[in-house]
């Protein structure tokens, strides 16, 4: 029976509330706005299969052959509207086009991020675009396995946790099945995301939000991540150095505890395809650098090459070495570090009003003024990129 003392061993997959024969298991928000299963035992018969499903108690990695690519999508207003290259709209619109149903990670009309499926090409702009907040999963998986058992092909995408916790749900592989996994620093807690609404909602003046990108590339390029919240009157816009939001997430403050022991920082996924960002394609195809995102994929299935195949011409591709691909990233291989001051951070989340609490943990100090002058500055001048390679080298060494 699933029980959690320690939060840092659950992730939150909901593998085990799905699995359960009787719905004894629940998931419910804690105090840090994290999913946690809650076993009612007077329901519970003992059949063991929340502890079968389990990934972190049943982790394991086996060693495989992985093709590697760097890739854009050819359709630049794609391309433009992704986070990076674009590289899961041919893969979503591949099970589209054999009517199947594709899922991820959406806005609600609140801006909550949750797991949904769409079933219309239209549909996957919403897809697009990098979500820093672990979205809700609900009855997702028992969705995918409903749709999947009427012989509908179905495309699901997620963090690795969330595609490594549907297959063991599903306890057997499904011809139907595509699954896409997204490269994760961290998830970050979604109670400090509608925090962070609500606090932005108050300087807005009300304002209706039409529009929220975490990484808009927009204005300053790909390689400096920025906060857009674009609204009927107004819009605003802050990089990663300003934005409060984005640097509790890049300070790691406001993520999930397992996720500063992940059981899923590995090479080998258990998914079809791995993609991620690419911010030195330089190094491996100049051809592909403009500033415009590239995309990193590890084809890691028989499956998952045929698709390839598939969607290859609507891709603008090169082939690279698998270790070249996967060496120096950080974010594969090693869990966040847990910050000494995170307890502080959430005790006083539930405690302060929301400018109250993010003046007091991330203010727009004169530091903050001052980097964000530099950034603005290196980015306008061309000189942004070239330093902050610099300084990657200088810090792998």
């Amino acid at each position: 029976m699933i029980e959690i003392t320690d939060k840092s061993q659950c992730c939150g997959c909901t593998a085990c509330a799905s699995i359960c024969p009787k719905k004894a298991i629940v998931m419910k928000q804690d105090e840090e706005g994290f999913m946690y299963p809650i076993v009612d035992k007077t329901k519970c018969i003992n059949c063991g299969l929340c502890d079968k499903v389990c990934l972190v108690k049943n982790q394991k990695e086996d060693k495989f052959e992985q093709d590697a690519y760097l890739v854009n999508n050819k359709d630049e207003s794609i391309r433009s509207d992704s986070t990076s290259g674009g590289a899961f709209t041919p893969i979503a619109e591949y099970v589209l086009d054999r009517s199947g149903v594709v899922f991820g990670a959406a806005f609600d009309d609140n801006f909550k991020v949750v797991h949904t499926y769409v079933e219309s090409k239209e549909e996957l702009a919403k897809f697009r675009g990098s979500k820093y907040v672990q979205s809700y999963l609900g009855d997702t998986y028992l969705k995918v396995k409903e749709i999947l058992n009427n012989d509908r092909m179905v495309c699901f995408s997620g963090t690795p946790c969330q595609v490594e916790g549907l297959k063991n749900f599903l306890q057997k592989d499904y011809d139907n099945l595509i699954t896409v996994d997204v490269m994760c620093h961290a998830a970050p807690s979604p109670l400090v995301w509608d925090k962070y609404l609500k606090y932005q909602r108050a300087k807005l003046q009300g304002n209706k939000i039409e529009k929220i990108l975490f990484r808009d590339k927009s204005k300053y390029g790909y390689k400096y991540p920025t906060m857009t919240i674009k609204t009927e009157k107004e819009t605003y816009a802050r990089g990663v150095e300003s934005d409060p939001y984005l640097r509790a997430f890049f300070g790691d403050l406001s993520d999930r505890p397992s996720c500063y022991d992940c059981k899923v920082k590995k090479q080998y996924h258990v998914s079809d395809f791995t993609i991620w960002d690419c911010f030195t394609p330089e190094n491996f195809d100049k051809n592909l650098d403009d500033d415009k995102g590239t995309s990193r994929i590890l084809v890691n299935t028989d499956k998952g090459r045929q698709v390839f195949e598939e969607i290859k011409d609507n891709l603008k591709y090169t082939k690279v070495e698998t270790e070249a691909l996967v060496k120096n990233v950080k974010e594969m291989l090693h869990s966040v570090e847990l910050k000494p001051n995170r307890a502080g951070f959430f005790k006083d989340i539930n405690e302060m009003k929301e400018e109250e609490f993010f003046k007091k943990w991330l203010p727009d100090s004169i530091k903050v003024k001052l980097e964000r002058a530099i950034r603005t500055t290196m980015v306008k001048t061309g000189i942004y990129r070239t330093v902050k390679k610099a300084a990657k080298a200088i810090l792998r060494k």
